[in-house]
């Protein structure tokens, strides 16, 4: 279980393709700090360590993973959000993340909203997924790339989100512009009302 609260940007080191998997290989402040099957979100997709070398740690992706999320289109120097799981007897900063990613979103518009910067991103709307909870609602929580956010205008198949100058400097929203590819988690409380509302029809 996950916040959303980006701890630091590691740098992708290595790429390793074995049959359907792909192990990612990442460098980080904490990586002496990790421990083998350790959870840690990348980019919000909870990943399992397997293994270290020197200053490096490696965790695995499956199929399902690579075709969800974002991270099959990652390369060597690329900068990925990674946050450790939440310590149960702290503050929830974000919100409730699961490290679930249910499919990715591609960045449509950006504006300058005094300092800050609004980010829309637009999602394939498929009318079964919405009525299982995936849609955003606004003031809503979702987590874009691992980060918890707060939506603004939301429709049927998109949202924005305000990023401010901290948080964009210190994630990789930094390397976000129109066109990229980000991932998303939908607030998993949606998901339970969305499944008792259809439970109780």
């Amino acid at each position: 279980m996950f916040s959303g609260i980006v701890e630091e940007m590691a740098i992708l080191t290595g790429i390793e393709h074995e049959q359907e998997n792909i192990h990612f290989t990442f460098k980080c402040s904490f990586t002496k700090e990790l421990k083998i099957d350790q959870s840690i979100a990348h980019n919000g997709v909870c990943l399992t360590v397997v293994r270290f070398q020197d200053d490096t740690y490696t965790v695995t992706a499956m199929k399902e993973t690579l075709e969800r999320s974002n991270l099959g289109l990652l390369k060597v120097g690329d900068r990925v959000n990674i946050e450790r799981s939440m310590i149960m007897n702290g503050r929830l900063d974000g919100h409730i993340v699961q490290g679930h990613v249910d499919q990715t979103a591609e960045c449509i518009n950006m504006e300058d909203a005094d300092g800050s910067t609004y980010f829309t991103f637009k999602y394939p709307y498929k009318r079964e997924m919405a009525q299982r909870g995936y849609f955003t609602v606004d003031k809503g929580s979702v987590t874009v790339n691992g980060v918890s956010l707060t939506v603004c205008e939301p429709t049927e198949d998109s949202f924005k989100v305000a990023i401010i100058p901290y948080t964009r400097e210190n994630t990789n929203f930094a390397d976000i512009s129109i066109g990229s590819i980000v991932n998303i988690e939908f607030d998993i409380l949606g998901k339970y009302i969305a499944r008792l509302n259809r439970l109780s029809q």
